[in-house]
């Protein structure tokens, strides 16, 4: 990512829950034709979300470019939803805010990174391969099959890392 299109990130609060929800509804979009119906993340209580989990918002230029959220249980750092709007998709942001998440789960002292992903959404599952994460299992239910997958990290060193660096 060029570094003038370094994003600037920050913690939501409870008045971004309207805009997590546009966000995520607008990146899971291009999934409904795919599997037939929409994605958990579209339908998720954002609302409770951000009280319950830390979702950070990156923005490009001012405008809300992409946000992910995590949650910490006590062996790694669960990776919920990731989600890119699709003016800012293909620059980066995805693998960006998987790196963030990454330096979050070593600072709270996590050696594991797990996040999931339906199975159909093939280039999800490849990029989070290219980034280092293997796949755990896949679980067959009625919304379909959904691929585990994590990543160990190596804790020394990564104290005081920004998340823009």
């Amino acid at each position: 990512m060029p570094s003038d299109e370094t994003p600037t990130l920050r913690q939501a609060v409870a008045s971004d829950a309207a805009s997590v929800r546009a966000l995520t509804r607008a990146a899971y979009a291009k999934w409904v034709p795919l599997i037939g119906r929409e994605p958990k993340p579209m339908g998720a209580d954002y609302d409770a979300a951000v009280a319950r989990h830390r979702i950070d918002l990156a923005t490009l230029g001012g405008e809300l470019a992409a946000l992910i959220e995590t949650i910490p249980v006590i062996d790694h750092l669960l990776v919920e939803n990731v989600a890119v709007a699709p003016a800012f998709q293909g620059r980066g942001l995805g693998r960006f805010l998987m790196a963030h998440a990454e330096r979050l789960a070593a600072e709270q002292g996590h050696a594991e990174i797990r996040l999931y992903t339906n199975k159909m959404f093939a280039e999800n599952v490849e990029l989070y391969r290219r980034l280092g994460y293997r796949i755990d299992r896949e679980e067959q239910s009625a919304l379909g099959v959904t691929v585990y997958m994590s990543k160990a990290l190596t804790l020394k060193g990564t104290a005081g890392v920004s998340p823009a660096s």
